[in-house]
């Protein structure tokens, strides 16, 4: 149970912190939003490794794959909040949900992982609800918007990143990877702060750091609620994160979603449970 409200607080910040990165999205450059999330949050997970362990587990084993995932995520971050500068946070969310469905496929392809026939299933099926949540001419009348591109863009640098995390498990201890994880993406991003650089109110200096802190504590949520429980358990309930950020829509921007929305990220989920399920027994031992 305890892993189970661990996992939920987490998702709950995440979106938390989307919620504040698409407001300051209206006022300040994305590349300076994005510098805030990973300085903040590099500088918290610094502070909170030093006191807990006496030092700053920085050695790696392998630096080059700690940059590039950090890296990663990065991008995911600058794809993921520039697309909320023009769409609604839920629509944004759904089409992000396309991530499990891409690392599995990555997964079989990239680290030789045995995937059933009923979990290619699932990702085909995912990828259907994927083509709904980015809401095509022959369903809306309409043109497909560009930045219903940038979340899916997002999707796969995520995958690439899950997928360098499963690698860098067995290099190295999860400290030097949660330190690293903001390493490299607060130096690139500092490098560009001379080019876009807005002097920011006090209010909004108050945000850049609140979502840093909430960058931080979500991801250590993460790690602590996978340390209770199965992930097998945890997994389905990421998809519980469109209900908080349709909540977060409503209650802020006013974004109702609307029922195109719903049926993708409803296909998404689908997909996305067919891939998470139990294998059958005559498939564990290959999985």
């Amino acid at each position: 149970m305890t892993g189970i409200l661990l996992q939920i607080s987490a998702l709950l910040l995440f979106v938390l912190m989307d919620t504040l990165l698409k407001l300051m999205a209206a006022d300040l450059p994305v590349l300076q939003i994005i510098w805030a999330r990973f300085f903040f949050a590099f500088l918290a997970v610094a502070i909170a490794l030093r006191i807990s362990m006496g030092r700053i587990p920085w050695r790696s084993r392998a630096p080059g794959l700690q940059a590039l995932r950090s890296l990663l995520l990065a991008g995911c971050s600058i794809l993921f909040t520039g697309a909320l500068a023009h769409i609604p946070l839920a629509d944004a969310t759904a089409v992000g949900f396309a991530s499990p469905l891409i690392t599995v496929a990555l997964a079989a392809i990239l680290l030789r992982e045995h995937v059933s026939p009923r979990r290619w299933c699932g990702v085909a099926l995912g990828f259907i609800g994927v083509m709904v949540a980015l809401r095509p001419p022959f369903l809306t009348g309409q043109p497909l918007h560009w930045a219903y591109l940038l979340p899916l863009g997002t999707a796969f640098m995520f995958a690439f990143y899950a997928i360098l995390t499963r690698r860098l498990a067995a290099l190295d201890d999860s400290r030097v990877t949660i330190f690293h994880t903001g390493l490299a993406a607060s130096l690139a991003t500092s490098l560009a702060q001379p080019l876009v650089f807005v002097p920011p109110m006090p209010i909004e200096w108050g945000l850049m750091i609140a979502v840093g802190v909430l960058g931080a504590l979500s991801h250590g949520l993460l790690v602590l609620a996978y340390a209770r429980a199965p992930a097998s358990l945890l997994a389905p309930l990421s998809y519980t994160q469109l209900i908080w950020a349709s909540l977060a829509g409503i209650l802020v921007f006013s974004d109702w979603p609307d029922g195109i929305t719903l049926l993708g990220a409803v296909i998404i989920a689908a997909g996305g449970l067919m891939t998470l399920l139990p294998q059958p027994a005559r498939h564990r031992s290959e999985t």
